[in-house]
């Protein structure tokens, strides 16, 4: 009976002491899809049910969809969110919750050269109150993420905001899990500083791109900008390429001459064994929410050699991750391609994070047999807006008087060269439908008799001068 009672004892101890583990371990982040200057700009078909299966499908269980949240609100002091946005956003979240997919809805209003000013506490707190109360009874796959990166701003102010933004949405909805994170950019450095919130269904999350002079080589939204390309990793003295001239007196020169030491697996190791430490310590559960290698300039062998060293590190303590991104220049697609899960994965990189992609076929350009909606409502699938409104306004949920369907595309203000604007998002073969006589069709009402319009279908992968447009 001793026995029996002191091995209880033991196991219950054991529980007692075990840090608390998020819900999710792998996921990706759905990036410039809800990023938009306001809701009537979000292109809903950017990525579809079929994405969320694929990323399920690859070993996947949950997706981060970064949101620039405070832009889909109303003028203060009310802030009130965009009921399209709203309407847009619960089809997304359908399409995880369908899939069995954790869903983090990511406050991503951020600008990287604006500091985040104490004044954003009202709106804030309005939007997350808002959000809370709109998912409150949703399914527990759903998680909020309160501000990425909050940046330039103390760590006292900032974790004091965030606390108070906490009560907020606790008064509407007390269940779901709340992402909190550190001043300075979500940095592993400041973890430690952030206080013990007394919410016990939080998740501390960081953002780990170390070293950035490898991991952003190209990347021009830095201060200054990362122009530099061929930084291997590991380092290798007889593969760096020369420090450019640019380099001189900013951080840059510094990273570059501490390479030989930061590029490295023991640096990378020592340096997320900071959020280890914290995550121990408060036995609180940590999250990844951001990593990832830019494509540009670095090799396919180099990042993958990172980010296996980056996802092995994170697994050994049990830190769940979210590569970024899916689609883009830090994703896990072949550079320059469309995306296509069955031909076009960089399967250096995924095999690095431990992902299992379809095998890969040769991609084939068969011709299209049915013909192709651009617009039904919504902005079809497999194609990408790349409109220029010269100080003009598209939108693409306009609702006075549609040809048919709830919505309509109204342009306004447009000056000169404007233009609305898509491109498939990979290469089409339209020659049969050619030969089967298809045209585009189309209906455009006009309330300015002088405007002129020009419409161009154009092919801008053909050799044949005779072929453009």
């Amino acid at each position: 009976m001793k026995r029996t009672s002191l091995f209880l004892f033991m196991v219950w101890e054991s529980v007692a002491l075990a840090t608390p583990q998020a819900p999710f371990s792998k996921g990706m982040n759905l990036t410039g899809w809800f990023q938009k200057s306001n809701a009537r700009q979000i292109h809903l078909y950017q990525y579809t049910p079929e994405d969320f299966r694929a990323i399920k499908a690859m070993g996947c269980d949950h997706i981060r969809l970064p949101m620039d949240l405070h832009h889909m609100a109303g003028p203060g002091p009310e802030f009130q969110l965009d009921t399209l946005f709203l309407a847009l956003l619960d089809q997304v979240v359908d399409w995880a919750e369908a899939e069995g997919l954790f869903i983090i809805l990511d406050n991503h209003t951020f600008d990287p050269a604006v500091d985040t000013k104490p004044d954003v506490e009202p709106i804030l707190t309005a939007c997350w109150r808002q959000m809370a109360q709109h998912f409150k009874n949703r399914s527990s796959l759903v998680l909020y993420e309160v501000l990425n990166e909050p940046h330039g701003i103390s760590d006292g102010v900032w974790n004091a905001i965030q606390g108070r933004v906490i009560e907020a949405i606790r008064q509407e909805d007390p269940s779901h899990p709340i992402v909190v994170g550190p001043a300075n950019w979500n940095s592993y450095a400041n973890l430690s500083l952030m206080p013990a919130y007394s919410d016990t269904n939080l998740i501390y999350t960081f953002h780990f791109y170390d070293p950035m002079l490898f991991t952003h080589q190209g990347a021009t939204w830095t201060s200054p900008g990362v122009q530099i390309a061929g930084v291997p990793f590991p380092y290798d003295a007889l593969r760096m390429p020369p420090m450019p001239a640019s380099f001189s007196g900013t951080w840059l020169e510094s990273a570059y001459r501490n390479y030989s030491n930061e590029g490295t697996e023991n640096y990378i190791r020592s340096k997320i064994d900071m959020a280890v430490q914290f995550m121990a310590g408060r036995k609180v559960p940590v999250w990844c929410g951001e990593f990832g290698v830019y494509n540009l300039y670095a090799q396919s062998e180099d990042r993958a050699r990172w980010m296996r060293v980056v996802r092995t590190k994170f697994e050994e303590h049990g830190i769940p991750w979210t590569l970024w991104e899916y689609r883009g220049g830090f994703g896990i697609f072949e550079k320059g391609t469309s995306g296509n899960i069955e031909t076009d994965v960089d399967t250096l990189v995924t095999n690095a994070l431990g992902l299992t992609p379809p095998i890969q076929k040769e991609p084939v350009a068969e011709p299209d047999t049915v013909g192709i909606m651009l617009y039904d409502d919504f902005i079809g699938s497999g194609l990408l807006e790349e409109s220029w409104t010269n100080n003009g306004v598209i939108d693409y949920y306009s609702t006075e008087s549609p040809y048919r369907g709830t919505y309509c595309i109204r342009m306004t203000g447009h000056g000169q060269y404007g233009n609305l604007s898509f491109r498939f998002s990979r290469i089409r073969d339209f020659s049969l439908l050619v030969e089967r006589g298809f045209l585009l069709d189309l209906w455009i009402r006009c309330d300015s008799p002088t405007t002129r319009l020009d419409i161009r279908f154009e092919d801008t992968k053909t050799e044949d001068p005779e072929d453009h447009p």
